[in-house]
């Protein structure tokens, strides 16, 4: 007589049987599915939100999200240093996000802040032995920007994408934060933000899309008012545009915010810029336009 062997089904899942019933398998069988299952990621979607603030929200997109979840500070950390840094050995996160304690205490804190976020949501941390990741369906926005930013600065890319131009209009990395590992990535985003912003700007001014290209550039502007290569670019625009009045007002207003506040001028390639705008024909008995002060 031959025996049927009977199939191992992992803990907390459904066989299905020969007469169409179904019976659950109990819990206890088989413990390490579930730490297997967390490491996959699976799970709802997740949006991680560093860029003006820390939000962690879930739902099929981020502008639908249908849960805002609550996250402890340490938790913060753990899941804003692994969006930040892709991957980190546990030894290095725990030493890095509680240097003032012992290796072993700042561990015993990591595992209890690990414990915490998954006791909410199993899949936002995938673990592999002694190194830690964000689960592959956690989106982050800090990925995107960059992302975006990279592609905008590509020679062939394309500057018709208001999309793409509204993926740059974004805040600074978690402001308020003083931490040297988000420290030194805030501005290292914020200049790659910069740089794209002025790139899609000239580009959107070659392609004629002035609208496009003034938001750019004047998003420069707001986010660094000293910055002379953002000043250019809003000038460069409203000469394309064959608005003398506008570019020689935007300039003369920089060269007195610089002159306040760094008791410098602009440089002489701004100046050159100005320099040629066409004069302005004068009217009936008036004189011709006087260059403006440089």
């Amino acid at each position: 007589m031959t025996r049927q062997l009977t199939p191992h089904v992992p803990a907390g899942t459904t066989r299905r049987l020969p007469a169409g019933t179904t019976r659950r398998v109990p819990a206890g069988a088989g413990a390490g599915a579930a730490e297997a299952t967390r490491a996959t990621g699976s799970g709802p979607a997740a949006h991680l939100q560093l860029l003006g603030s820390f939000a962690l929200q879930y739902g099929a997109e981020a502008a639908e999200a249908t849960e805002t979840a609550e996250v402890c500070a340490s938790g913060q950390r753990v899941l804003a240093y692994l969006a930040l840094r892709q991957r980190a050995a546990r030894t290095v996160l725990a030493g890095t996000l509680w240097p003032d304690v012992t290796e072993n205490h700042a561990l015993g804190s990591l595992r209890t802040t690990l414990w915490r976020l998954r006791h909410r949501r199993p899949s936002l941390v995938r673990s592999d032995r002694d190194v830690l990741a964000l689960a592959d369906t956690v989106r982050v926005d800090v990925r995107d920007l960059s992302r975006c930013a990279l592609q905008a600065l590509r020679p062939d890319a394309k500057a018709d994408s208001g999309p793409q131009l509204g993926s740059l209009l974004t805040g600074d990395l978690l402001p308020g934060w003083d931490e040297d590992w988000v420290v030194l990535e805030r501005e290292r985003l914020r200049q790659l933000r910069l740089h794209a912003l002025e790139t899609l700007a000239g580009s959107l001014t070659a392609r004629g899309q002035h609208a496009l290209a003034l938001e750019a550039a004047l998003e420069c502007v707001r986010t660094d008012p000293l910055r002379e290569s953002a000043h250019r670019a809003v000038v460069t625009v409203h000469l394309a545009e064959h608005n003398i009045g506008e570019a020689i007002r935007h300039y003369q207003s920089f060269r007195r915010l610089l002159h306040r506040e760094l008791g410098v001028e602009p440089s002489g390639q701004f100046r050159a810029l100005i320099r040629r705008t066409p004069p302005s024909a004068p009217g009936p008995g008036r004189s011709p336009r006087r260059p403006p002060a440089l």
